[in-house]
């Protein structure tokens, strides 16, 4: 068992490691011995983990209230939250209570959402059942739903109380959702250093996920706790961000959220090196990492619609938005340019030759 601390206020623990889904009742019940737990979930998760989770929650003596929601990206929106919120009242949880956040980055956003606007904020706990929730969306507090406009426009910042990450849920993850998850990992890595960026090369990441995770939220828990509310420093996680949520927009959603930020990292390495704002050439590394993991490199989408749909970013500032830009592996730098400029950025490196 690996365990990593949050010190954000309030801190907390990150718990990674097999079988922890089933410890989950006796663990929770140092930190709410008399709360209500609720637990949201979605349809794919529910009945693989589901049981699981209630058995050992109720085990510990908690009561223990369900609601499931149709799995996928559609529905992190309004009409889910809504549905959520309802239950919450129906059920009804109170202050003193818990909301559990059981499955991938889209059940992670929508209960944190949820627990930041019931009652103006209530506890809640991130079990994350995906390699993407496990490295990333688990931890630091960010939830978030889509509008039509874009991707994650309206949300909160609401740190959980624990993060309790089941290592074993991975061995249910169809091969292109385990991907999903290794292009947030090989993110984090560029961000990170040499070593972790290593480890996604040599194959560690499917010997050993319980490693890499926890590097991967170590890292990002470091970042977190000097920049809890994305002034600065944590805008460095945004690395491929930008034209990856453009490209799941001009999809429909139909794109993953890994996948398509594989292909705006491979796009702004190719486009950083191509434009001599690399400080040594990274872009084929990169690019072959992320090939090996599965995960694309190149859109169909041209560099003129992918700057339309990049231009509604929620990194945008009035006619400026700010890109990341990988220098080396283990250095990337915050740049502001023009909204205009975005449609010669994506195009410098939208071409793999």
């Amino acid at each position: 068992m690996k365990r990593i601390q949050v010190n954000t206020k309030p801190s907390y623990e990150v718990l990674i490691g097999p079988g922890v889904l089933s410890e989950s009742g006796a663990y929770l019940k140092g930190l709410f011995p008399d709360s209500r737990l609720a637990v949201i979930t979605d349809s794919t998760v529910a009945p693989l983990y589901l049981e699981t989770a209630r058995e050992s929650l109720t085990a510990a003596g908690y009561t223990v209230s369900t609601h499931v929601f149709p799995a996928g990206e559609a529905s992190k929106n309004f009409v889910t939250l809504s549905g959520i919120l309802e239950f919450l009242a129906s059920v009804p949880l109170t202050r003193t209570d818990c909301l559990i956040a059981l499955g991938g980055g889209v059940a992670g956003d929508m209960a944190g959402f949820a627990a930041a606007c019931y009652l103006r904020g209530i506890r809640y706990v991130q079990m994350p059942t995906t390699l993407l929730s496990a490295v990333d969306s688990s931890v630091g507090g960010k939830t978030a739903i889509d509008l039509k406009a874009g991707k994650n426009l309206a949300g909160a910042f609401l740190q959980p109380s624990a993060v309790l990450c089941d290592t074993d849920c991975l061995r249910s993850l169809p091969p292109e959702v385990f991907a999903d998850g290794a292009a947030e990992a090989v993110k984090t890595g560029v961000l990170c250093d040499e070593s972790l960026f290593a480890l996604f090369e040599d194959g560690s990441l499917t010997v050993n996920p319980a490693e890499v995770i926890a590097r991967c939220v170590a890292y990002k828990a470091g970042v977190v706790e000097r920049d809890e509310r994305e002034q600065g420093e944590r805008k460095l996680l945004n690395l491929g961000h930008t034209i990856g949520h453009a490209i799941e927009k001009c999809s429909g959603y139909r794109i993953p959220h890994g996948h398509a930020v594989a292909a705006g990292l491979a796009i702004m390495a190719r486009s950083a090196e191509r434009q001599g704002m690399t400080e040594e050439p990274i872009a084929d590394r990169i690019c072959a990492c992320l090939k090996a993991q599965n995960l694309p490199v190149v859109t169909e989408y041209p560099p003129d619609m992918l700057a339309e749909a990049a231009g509604a970013d929620k990194k945008r500032s009035g006619d400026e938005i700010t890109i990341i830009v990988p220098r080396k592996i283990g250095r990337c730098a915050l740049e502001k340019i023009p909204v205009s400029g975005l449609l010669f950025t994506i195009r410098a490196g939208w071409r793999e030759n």
